[in-house]
């Protein structure tokens, strides 16, 4: 991504959006072809992306919000880019977009941003995620267009939506399950955390309806899948307390403790307490971790 974007994210949406200053002001309108910055345009001139992360609208929320346009006005400007003679395509803002014409408005104000592919998108978003979150689905989609399309790697878009790296790659998993359980996750008739325990079962789909059905906890899904794989619990160990099947999250630490050390990692956790345990093969890599950690080697 080109400097002078990542400067924009980095002062954060509402510094992009212009959230700190009243949109109407008393300027004459500029329609100059090629420029930037704020101004106001007929609403037909916009355009939405079809590469937009948010798939679907509520319906009440934007009924919602028009009445609420009619009444106060568009407080927010519409981030576009300019495509053509009198087309924009929007950046930030189709809710407002598709709001403002249900209430009959006809000139919004934008802000114009000289923007290329990559930044449309991951604008796109950053806001939908910061101002209405995405469904999990949406935002995994959207992830994955990042990486495969522009080469993000999952570390530069965890700091980008400021989120942790596990929760990308949890996201991401999403996606290796079957459509139907994907369209399951975003109509919200099945939880992320559901989701992500019915990922590398044998039947995802008949588990998911069943989960559904009969209104399931994360924890008894995890149980119902191990029990469709033909595993037990793990038995208590001698002198311990014992411990039930890792889930999703415990097991994506696990891999990013591992890639941060190079070492193999392992997390026992039951409750509120639990072990961090790293592995190393020698006196070196021994060597290696106490340097990381900042204390003296043997």
């Amino acid at each position: 991504m080109a400097k002078a974007a990542r400067k924009t994210l980095g002062r954060g949406l509402s510094a992009l959006l212009g959230d700190d200053r009243p949109v109407f002001e008393n300027k004459p309108e500029e329609t100059v072809s090629g420029q930037t910055g704020r101004r106001r345009l007929p609403i037909e001139f916009l355009e939405r992306n079809a590469a937009q992360p948010r798939v679907h609208f509520d319906e009440v929320a934007l009924e919602e919000l028009g009445a609420s346009i009619k009444e106060k006005g568009l407080l927010q400007p519409i981030v576009v880019r300019e495509t053509g003679h009198q087309r924009f395509q929007i950046v930030a803002g189709e809710r407002r977009w598709r709001a403002a014409q249900r209430v009959g408005i006809h000139e919004v104000p934008v802000t114009v941003l000289d923007l290329n592919d990559t930044e449309v998108l991951e604008i796109a978003i950053v806001e939908n995620i910061q101002r209405q979150d995405l469904s999990a689905i949406e935002e995994a989609t959207g992830f994955k267009r990042l990486i495969d399309e522009f080469g993000h790697t999952q570390e530069a878009l965890a700091q980008v939506v400021g989120k942790s790296r596990s929760h990308v790659t949890n996201l991401l998993r999403l996606l290796t399950l079957p459509e139907k359980v994907q369209n399951m996750i975003g109509a919200g008739t099945l939880s992320m955390g559901h989701a992500r325990a019915l990922i590398g079962s044998a039947d995802p789909v008949e588990l998911a309806n069943r989960v559904i059905k009969e209104g399931l906890s994360v924890r008894q899904t995890e149980d119902l899948v191990g029990d469709s794989k033909g595993k037990k619990k793990r038995q208590a160990r001698p002198g311990g307390t014992g411990a039930s099947k890792k889930d999703a999250d415990t097991i994506a630490l696990e891999k990013d403790l591992a890639a941060a050390l190079g070492m193999k990692v392992s997390i026992d956790h039951e409750g509120g307490a639990g072990k961090l345990v790293v592995h190393y093969t020698d006196l070196d890599e021994l060597d290696q971790l106490c340097s990381k950690l900042g204390v003296c080697g043997v």
